[in-house]
């Protein structure tokens, strides 16, 4: 049975992060944006100020040598990322329904729309739809890592260990061998709905 104090501080935790959402539809309305289907939109107005304060090739170059010299390096890392995908994407493709585990939905973790930012120059949405591709799989990869491990070993780790998954705070604690014979199969279920 869970600590009711911990049951309890993660009912806050949820309601917490409800609110947080609302904060940020606040913002949304802030800045003057709106998504349309998959689209942002901005304000007409916004649109134009966000031109104006756009930095221009010459000058993005001249003030940053620094990113001509290691992009070779950062751009290499494709590669690898794109291998991964392909990797974890065909096993969970092939071993969730197995275990009948709802998939990762890619699209939930992967986002392109600071292409959309009219002060951004091409250079630097070039960055971003490369950083929001390798920050978003690692996202999506940690996901299906995550209930790979609920569905196998739900337990915490006995130290503690950073930046743990969203699903780890409900594990059982190391060393509850009662609770985890009586619900490992619980969690097992829970997989097929989240």
């Amino acid at each position: 049975m869970k600590n009711k104090k911990i049951t309890e501080l993660l009912k806050q935790m949820e309601a917490i992060e409800k609110e947080l959402n609302e904060v940020i539809h606040q913002q949304e309305i802030q800045f003057n944006y709106q998504f349309k289907g998959k689209k942002v939109e901005f304000e007409s107005s916004i649109k134009e100020a966000h031109k104006k304060l756009k930095i221009g090739l010459i000058h993005w170059f001249s003030t940053r040598p620094i990113n001509l010299m290691t992009g070779p390096i950062i751009y290499s890392m494709i590669i690898p990322m794109l291998i991964l995908d392909a990797c974890i994407s065909f096993y969970q493709l092939t071993c969730f329904p197995i275990y009948k585990i709802k998939l990762v939905k890619r699209r939930d973790y992967i986002s392109f729309d600071r292409h959309h930012l009219h002060y951004l120059n091409w250079i630097e949405k070039f960055h971003c739809t490369y950083c929001a591709y390798g920050a978003g799989l690692l996202a999506y990869i940690t996901e299906i890592v995550a209930r790979t491990e609920q569905y196998f070993c739900p337990i915490k780790h006995a130290r503690k260990v950073m930046g743990t998954h969203s699903r780890y705070i409900k594990f059982l604690e190391y060393g509850d061998a009662k609770n985890y014979q009586e619900n490992l199969e619980n969690f097992r279920k829970q997989l097929s709905k989240t």
